[in-house]
């Protein structure tokens, strides 16, 4: 009760906090001259924010980056030792090339689902469309950590005669014999049926953008290339799709990114075991299980590396786009 107490005077008492906060900066600077109040207020109002920023985000980004450099605790430099032991280490290829087949699948097959979803739900009519599309986005509501544990239990295996999980319960329906699907390592099978997991929480964000954005689609030109004999699939690709491509790119990018530093899921499913591993687990465990200040943030940093291209990509997208509409 002491826990939901203290939630509740967060959500409540934050914002009004926050509200008086500007207030009373607001109210200084009235007490400037005109001339000089005028020309400070921006910067009084958007420097608290900016402080969050450099305080928050901007320093622990840099502390990490010399903390690569430095010994498990942090207190000598050691070059690029931590790089060369994360290359050095068997498992770490393994690692990479796990990351690698979720950034292969997850985002494209996302964003295909989210397009297909939008599409065939803009068909049924509107209260049908608002009912299906409530219950694709649900999934949206919930934790990665949550959807971890429900999934776990449709890919539970039990040793004895009864299977409680659902896959294993059709297996066994359809006379096969139950699999402990977790520990499939073969084609990365394991691996494959934890991105379902994120597929299906990510498919509503998906379907909410490209649906927009498709209803945003001219009906004149849609109309045109049927006037032109062009088909449903035909008016699909060479009309509707270019049209929408900027936001398509601007989802993918978005479950790219998330998808490049998944833990949760993993962590929920199998805990990084049977060929599962990732970077955002290994960091995990380099950090908090085995008090490797050093290598921890070696990972940190390649997924750095990785991730800052495709967020500069991403804002050059977003910019385009606003320059269109």
């Amino acid at each position: 009760m002491q826990d939901i107490l203290v939630a509740l005077l967060a959500v409540v008492l934050g914002p009004l906090a926050t509200f008086g906060f500007y207030i009373v900066l607001n109210w200084l600077v009235n007490l400037l001259p005109a001339k000089a109040g005028k020309v400070l207020r921006p910067y009084v109002f958007i420097g608290p924010v900016l402080a969050l920023v450099g305080g928050m985000l901007v320093y622990p980004t840099v502390q990490t980056v010399l903390f690569a450099f430095m010994n498990e605790d942090s207190t000598s430099w050691v070059g690029m030792r931590n790089f060369q032991k994360l290359f050095a280490d068997p498992s770490f290829g393994s690692t990479v090339f796990n990351n690698v087949l979720w950034v292969a699948v997850v985002p494209i097959v996302t964003v295909i689902i989210g397009i297909a979803i939008a599409t065939l739900t803009d068909k049924l009519g509107p209260v049908r469309e608002r009912v299906f599309k409530s219950i694709i986005f649900m999934p949206m509501a919930i934790s990665f950590v949550a959807a971890s544990s429900i999934w776990r239990l449709n890919y539970q295996w039990d040793a004895g005669n009864t299977q409680i999980g659902m896959l294993n319960a059709i297996v066994k329906a359809l006379g096969g014999t139950p699999v402990s699907w977790m520990q499939q390592e073969v084609f990365s099978l394991n691996s494959l049926l934890i991105m379902v997991v994120v597929i299906w929480s990510n498919a509503g964000f998906s379907m909410t953008l490209l649906s927009a954005a498709i209803k945003a689609v001219p009906e004149e030109t849609i109309e045109a290339a049927s006037i032109d004999g062009a088909n449903g699939w035909q008016s699909f690709f060479k009309i509707v799709l270019p049209q929408i491509r900027v936001t398509a790119v601007s989802v993918f990018i978005t479950v790219l990114i998330s998808t490049m530093k998944i833990f949760d899921v993993i962590w929920g499913m199998t805990g990084g075991n049977f060929h599962t591993n990732v970077l955002g687990v290994d960091f995990f465990l380099e950090y908090f299980v085995y008090n490797n200040n050093g290598k921890a943030s070696a990972v940190v940093v390649l997924l750095m590396i990785a991730i800052v291209p495709i967020m500069i990509y991403q804002i050059r997208t977003y910019r385009k786009q606003e320059e269109l509409r």
